[in-house]
């Protein structure tokens, strides 16, 4: 049985805490021969619910989704809608959107699945539209995403931490004494002839050149 894992902050809380719920859905692919897609109108008319009714709600939460195969997926263009109708049954539908368009992926609870294997087609027809029927539903919450993914946060915190450990080398290197010196010179260098110091060396490239002094013309190499 394929599934998609939804983690997000529990909106029931107010989002005043960082306890993620975790939710399992039923992929569609198992049901279907591709995933159905949803046309702009049902949004369009789940934005208006919207601004009318205050059972209707907008929540930023989405903090992660993996799919079937273990993937993470950037959560920027995922939706979750979240609901129950005045019969008190649950409705969970994730969606994956486009500019135009989106494609319903995945669903629950079990009760919900078993409508979608019967009827299919028309199961999406009667479900959307009832999601869409102020007077028929208790609530209705769309979960949108938050900030970025936990995977990606985790990404770029390793990141950091290779970077923080580079830095760390390199200063070990500049307070490590070599055998007739440093790693780091703690000053610029100097002419061997005049002893003027060289604040900048323009042109130079790493390897094995005769060196010429700017001021004196002295040179090493």
């Amino acid at each position: 049985m394929s599934l998609f894992k939804v983690f997000t902050l529990t909106p029931w809380d107010s989002l005043e805490s960082d306890f993620l719920t975790e939710v399992k859905l039923f992929s569609l692919n198992n049901i279907f021969e591709t995933f159905p897609v949803i046309e702009r109108e049902f949004f369009d008319d789940l934005l208006s619910n919207l601004y009318k009714f205050k059972h209707y709600t907008w929540v930023e939460s989405i903090k992660r989704i993996i799919g079937p195969n273990a993937e993470d997926y950037n959560i920027e263009p995922w939706n979750f809608l979240w609901g129950m109708d005045g019969d008190r049954r649950i409705y969970q539908l994730l969606m994956q959107k486009s500019e135009e368009k989106a494609i319903l992926v995945a669903l629950a609870p079990p009760e919900l699945v078993k409508l979608f294997k019967k009827y299919k087609r028309d199961a999406i027809i009667r479900i959307l539209s009832l999601i869409n029927s102020p007077n028929k539903m208790k609530f209705l919450m769309i979960l949108a995403p938050k900030g970025k993914s936990i995977a990606e946060q985790r990404q770029i915190f390793q990141v950091n931490k290779k970077d923080l450990q580079r830095i760390k080398f390199e200063s070990m290197l500049k307070n490590m004494p070599n055998i007739k010196g440093q790693y780091f010179l703690t000053q610029s260098p100097r002419c061997s002839n005049c002893g003027k110091e060289f604040t900048e060396i323009k042109g130079l490239n790493v390897g094995f050149l005769k060196f010429k002094c700017p001021y004196c013309g002295h040179q090493n190499n």
